[in-house]
Parts: structure tokens; sequence; C-alpha cells
């Protein structure tokens, strides 16, 4: 019996369809390594004022899934008042969980969050271990609105949970609060803002004040009055943009006159310059950054910033003072 055709080979004169695409397909495009984030990081901070060094250690854990933190402190002392350093940080941060150790009460602090229910309901707990206190918060989406509700309480319970609402445009909420003489009562506070004549309204009560705050902003000018009641205390805010580079900030409280100016000028991405003068202090100031100062510092040159400040009193010239800033990292 003659084999099957699949099982036949092909002729040796007529190429296969494999055969005649071989020399004509293109290879796939190789795969763009992965970057590989470095294992040990080391951040160093010292400032002048305080006279205090600061080095922050960070370590991947199991293959990134875990980060322990170390936070070293030492010199101080600065401006005469003999303060000791800071004691040493412990840190061991993942994902969902978190435990800072504080070394010099020997106490830790354990945080942990976990999404339920397909993430729309979140729980999130916290313990103190040397004062054997915790806190268990719980947070449910209404349904499929943008509106969200809030339960927190603390471990053991002392009282009701406080319970609060969160809408698209703000959140108030609810919880009792101690007075001197030891009774309890409610108290209510909450943020709400609003849309008004092309800028935002927001309205911010709390322990029985309120501040309300209306911000006008375009490119070039920004506009912030602001009131607070019942103390009728208002002041003002107004800032203008003259350049992409150059930028005006001036700020007024009516009741105390107290008044600041700041210039802004960014030369470059990586260096800036700010001049401006405090009332309440009768001081004048300059400061220039190197590196980015709203960035990271492993996204600046040479993964390092310094910012350098000066301080001219008013009322005696002589006391001037230079200060600086360095901060650096190395990734290895």
């Amino acid at each position: 019996m003659a084999a099957p055709a699949l099982l036949s080979a092909p002729p040796p004169s007529q190429p296969t369809d494999e055969a005649e695409a071989a020399p004509h397909a293109s290879p796939p495009p190789p795969l763009s390594p992965r970057r590989r984030r470095p294992t040990v990081r080391v951040t160093s901070e010292f400032d002048s004022e305080s006279r205090l060094f600061s080095h922050r250690l960070s370590f991947r854990l199991l293959d990134g899934l875990a980060k322990l933190r170390l936070r070293l402190h030492h010199g101080g002392g600065g401006g005469g008042t003999g303060a000791l350093p800071p004691a040493p940080e412990v840190a061991l941060l993942a994902r969902n969980f978190s435990v800072a150790v504080d070394t010099a009460a020997r106490s830790a602090l354990l945080r942990g969050v976990a999404d339920l229910a397909g993430s729309s309901l979140r729980l999130r707990a916290s313990h103190n271990t040397k004062e054997q206190q915790g806190e268990v918060t719980v947070t449910s989406n209404l349904g499929d609105s943008p509106c969200k509700i809030e339960l927190s309480s603390l471990v053991p319970p002392d009282g009701l949970p406080r319970t609060t609402f969160i809408f698209p445009n703000g959140e108030f909420s609810v919880n009792q609060k101690y007075l001197d003489e030891g009774n309890r009562i409610l108290s209510v506070n909450g943020i709400v803002r609003s849309h008004v004549l092309n800028g935002v309204c927001t309205a911010l009560y709390s322990d029985n004040e309120m501040n309300l705050k209306y911000r006008y902003k375009d490119e070039e000018l920004s506009f912030i009055p602001s009131i607070s009641l019942p103390s009728n205390s208002l002041s003002f805010a107004f800032k203008r943009q003259f350049t992409p580079s150059d930028k005006l900030s001036y700020r007024y409280q009516f009741d105390t006159n107290y008044w600041s100016a700041v210039y802004k000028h960014k030369a470059t991405k990586n260096v800036k310059w700010k001049a401006g003068y405090e009332s309440d202090e009768r001081l004048g100031w300059a400061s220039l950054w190197v590196g980015d100062a709203g960035g990271k510092t492993k996204e600046v040159p040479l993964k390092a910033k310094v910012q350098f400040t000066l301080k001219v009193p008013q009322d005696n010239v002589k006391n001037s003072v230079v200060m600086f800033h360095v901060k650096k990292r190395w990734d290895l």
C-alpha cells in the first residue's frame, strides 16, 4: 500500500513555500533590553544651616518585590542649638505592606492595604506596636457612580467611626471630637470646589470656621482672593507670568498688613534662581538652584542638586548669611 500523501516528502525540484519565503522574510526585531534598576541606591544630603548630614540607603529585595530603606543622620547642632541628630530610621516597603521602625522610641508602625470585591472595596489598616493602637479604614464605591463612602475607626474602638462621603467636587466627614471638659460632640468638616466665572471657587469648613477662596488663572495671570469666617480675615495672592522663564508672585494679608513677594527666573531646566522679601520677618533673600528643583535627583545631571541661599535682615545687614544645601545620589 502506498504511503499517504500527507507523509510524502515534496519532490527535490519543487521548493516548499517555507523555503521560498525564507530568503525574503525579515528577521523579527530584537527585543529591547529590560532596563535594570539599581540594586542599591544611596542618597546623601547636607544642610549648612543645621550642619546635618543625612544618608538614605535603599536595597531592592526579592527581585524588586520589596525594598529595605535605611536613613542615617550625623552632625547637627547648627545655629548654636546643640541639638542631637535624629535617630536612625528603618523601613521595609512592599506594594501592599510596610513596616517603619522608630529606633528612638523602640516601636514600629505597620501599614497594609488590600483591594476586595473586584477593587470596589479597599481596606487599609495601621498598627503602632508601642502604643498598642491602630486604625482600620474601609472605602467603598457607591455603585457605578463616582462617589465613595469611607468608614474609619480606631482599634480598639473609641467612639463612633469617622464617616467620609467623597464626591467629584469635594468631600465632607463627620466624626466625634472631645472637648476640654471631656464631653463628646459631632464635628463636621468638608471641602467643596466648583467652577465659577472662568475660575475655581473652594469652600473649606473645619471646626466652625470657613475659608472661601476663588482662583482665577489663565496663561499669564493668577488672582486668588481668600476670606476666613467668622474672623473676616481677608487676603489675596497675585501671580504674573511675564515669559515662560520669568514669574512674579505677591501675597498680602489685610488684617496683619503682612506681605511677601517672590520673583523667579528659570535660566535652563536645571538652573533657576529666586529673590524675595517677607515683611513679617523684615527679611530679603535670594536663592540659586543647580539641578531641577521640582524634579527627582535621578533625573538631573550627575544626579546632584545644589541650592545656595542668601538671607539679608533689613534691620541688620551685617548679619547676612549664606547657606547651601547639597543632595547627591549614587546607584550601585
